[in-house]
């Protein structure tokens, strides 16, 4: 069978010291709710063939005073069980994606000593100090929907627009409460912010929590019932996704989101791009109004340039050796001299877990796939997030690639990291490549003032 392993990588983002990431077996953190020296931007190692997130698991004595011997776990999942995580095209032509496989802690990092594992195909944890799992990556505009399961007694929550080590809920991030009835905020309140509605809600069974947070807007829902909402969500405007523990026992499951209010920059005359009419190939649009891409070296150039942003692309090949790709942060008017998420659905022996070409959502040259969860004869959804030095991936709904760039700054991602907007670029890799696009939607990414990463200082 098949294996792909979720290996131990604690990631800290040091940004005085030029982005350095320090890859560990132990991540001691202070938990949550307390000051920390580390700043609250978790990264990825920049490894290509790094796969997972740090997670820890108690092996001390089962009494509550015992200290606390917190050892690395792995995890492995097979292609199959990974390929089955994906979600339908229907779901991810909207953007949604799962922020957990369901096998791996890949794009998660734990911020803290508490006992996070995975066991039938949820993340849990009963014992430890408070502390939050989070994603790798940020978030501004999205809703979230996941399904959780507490004790009677349990306190715990959902943060949104969270760093990893927030310090106060009604500061630095918001704090969706899983909490008994008589607790001041009551499941489904907005901690610190506003009391929820009483909903029932039975421990010991699944419950659905739902979370729309657009601008300076949230509404909460448990079970499909209105907790809370405010239209006041002014600061932070963006951050990570954060799993508390604090007491008792939690579980947490089928974790989606999508991201919410992206342009689509496709249309019939192709306005909003650049053609290079000296370079072969063609890109033109069909019947259907999609870009078709046939043959040649050839580049499609937005006529806008984007810094920190979140794009959906739905893509589809016949061949599975069809190449194409979608450069970021390109150099406006170069070839094709930018960062580049990798369209090419090709296998090494009928292997998924074996990319021929980096694997759709790799970031070339800097993280191959680590699955790839294209196929050809259908429609792809490929969904990207850049912020700052961070880039992460999700192919129908799977994540493939989490990587922070740590490489000295340059003006050409392909020598070094560029923070600064660039151009999009379609790509046409050689005669052989014909791709259709249906979609190529962008938001720009709105990052607040408290958790925007430093830019790291040349030598």
């Amino acid at each position: 069978m098949n294996l792909i392993r979720s290996h131990v990588d604690v990631r800290l983002f040091f940004g005085s010291i030029n982005s350095l990431m320090l890859t560990a077996l132990l991540l001691i953190l202070p938990g949550c709710g307390r000051q920390s020296d580390v700043p609250d931007t978790p990264s990825s190692v920049s490894d290509e063939k790094s796969s997972g997130a740090a997670i820890v698991e108690e092996t001390a004595d089962e009494t509550p005073e015992a200290a606390f011997v917190f050892e690395a776990q792995a995890y492995e999942a097979s292609a199959e069980q990974l390929l089955a995580a994906r979600l339908p095209i229907e779901q991810t032509t909207e953007g949604w994606v799962r922020l957990f496989d369901g096998h791996t802690m890949f794009g998660w990092v734990i911020a803290g000593e508490a006992n996070w594992r995975i066991k039938d195909m949820t993340l849990m944890a009963d014992r430890g100090q408070a502390c939050l799992l989070t994603t790798t990556t940020r978030w501004s505009d999205f809703e979230l929907e996941l399904e959780y399961l507490a004790g009677p007694e349990t306190n715990s929550g959902v943060f949104i627009r969270s760093g990893i080590d927030p310090t106060d809920p009604a500061i630095d991030c918001f704090e969706i409460n899983i909490a008994p009835a008589d607790n001041p905020f009551p499941t489904g309140s907005i901690v610190k912010r506003q009391k929820g509605e009483t909903v029932i809600t039975a421990a010991e069974q699944w419950h659905t929590m739902n979370v729309v947070c657009e601008g300076e807007s949230i509404v909460v829902k448990i079970n499909d019932e209105v907790t809370s909402q405010t239209d006041e969500a002014t600061t932070p405007r963006s951050g990570y996704v954060g799993l508390q523990f604090r007491s008792g026992p939690i579980r947490f499951r089928n974790i989606r989101l999508r991201p919410i209010g992206m342009e689509n920059l496709l249309d019939a005359e192709l306005s909003q791009w650049k053609q290079y009419e000296d370079m072969p190939g063609e890109f033109l649009a069909n019947e259907d109004g999609h870009l078709v891409v046939e043959g040649g070296k050839q580049q499609l150039e937005s006529k806008e340039s984007y810094g920190d942003f979140t794009l959906l692309a739905d893509y589809s090949m016949d061949d599975p050796k069809s190449n194409s790709g979608i450069f970021f942060r390109s150099i406006p008017g170069d070839v094709m001299m930018g960062y580049e998420c990798q369209v090419n659905n090709e296998t090494v022996d009928d292997n998924p877990l074996q990319p021929a070409d980096c694997g759709p959502g790799g970031i070339f040259r800097r993280q191959d796939a680590r699955i790839v969860a294209g196929e050809p004869e259908r429609w792809n959804s490929i969904l990207l997030s850049a912020d700052g030095s961070h880039f992460a991936t999700w192919v129908n709904g799977l994540q493939v690639t989490d990587i922070s760039d740590d490489r000295k700054p340059d003006e050409n991602p392909r020598k070094g990291l560029r923070l600064e907007p660039g151009t999009l670029i379609v790509q046409g890799h050689d005669e052989t490549t014909r791709a259709t696009y249906r979609k190529i939607a962008v938001k720009t990414s709105v990052v607040s003032l408290e958790t925007e990463p430093e830019t790291p200082v040349e030598d």
